[in-house]
């Protein structure tokens, strides 16, 4: 979906298109960390973003809909907060070097090429000891998961995620079973999540 199409969907909702709450795994994994700069890319309407900036994380969001990031924006106000948000595409995004000591980018599905460059700029704006954190669903979910992209091609496994960052120290790369409340009862999706530190 282009910048437009999302524009629109997110413009077509009363309320937060997604959950105010924050993704539980990012919660989880970044409850041993240090604070400090936060970057959150392909933020959407700021849940994460907002979140971090509650837990004392200083947070620049990004994202390429201004309609999404109005609403961060708002939410932000409510919960009392300060994010530093920037419209732009993560495509064309380059981060400052070495600046951060969170990057997180979670549920962004792009074709494989443009998710390396993404991901290995998000690496290169790690401060020494800095912690990558990638989420999203995996290409598994599709056979044995619930939700998500339909389109393999922009799904992506653990191992994908590690190769995509050659450069970075490695902490964990897995699945992660999330439950998920349907109409139809409890179901489970299938995601990826990468880990990873710069060490050098």
């Amino acid at each position: 979906m282009n910048r437009e199409e999302w524009n629109e969907r997110y413009a077509a909702a009363e309320d937060l298109l997604w959950s105010a709450a924050p993704n539980r795994t990012l919660e989880a994994e970044v409850a041993d960390l240090a604070r400090g700069r936060a970057l959150d890319l392909a933020c959407g309407e700021g849940r994460n973003a907002v979140w971090l900036a509650q837990q004392e994380w200083d947070v620049t969001a990004v994202d390429f809909s201004d309609v999404a990031v109005a609403r961060g924006r708002n939410l932000a106000r409510r919960r009392g907060v300060t994010v530093h948000w920037v419209v732009e595409d993560v495509y064309e995004f380059e981060p400052e070097t070495a600046a951060f000591e969170l990057v997180i980018v979670l549920y962004l599905h792009v074709p494989a090429p443009a998710r390396g460059e993404i991901l290995r700029r998000a690496g290169s704006a790690l401060a020494l000891g800095g912690t990558l954190l990638v989420l999203g669903h995996d290409v598994s979910n599709l056979e044995g998961g619930y939700g998500g992209p339909s389109d393999a091609s922009i799904l992506y496994s653990p191992d994908d995620l590690a190769a995509d960052v050659p450069a970075l120290h490695i902490v964990k790369a897995e699945h992660v079973h999330r439950e998920v409340e349907t109409e139809e009862g409890r179901r489970v999706a299938i995601d990826a999540l990468l880990r990873a530190t710069r060490a050098r």
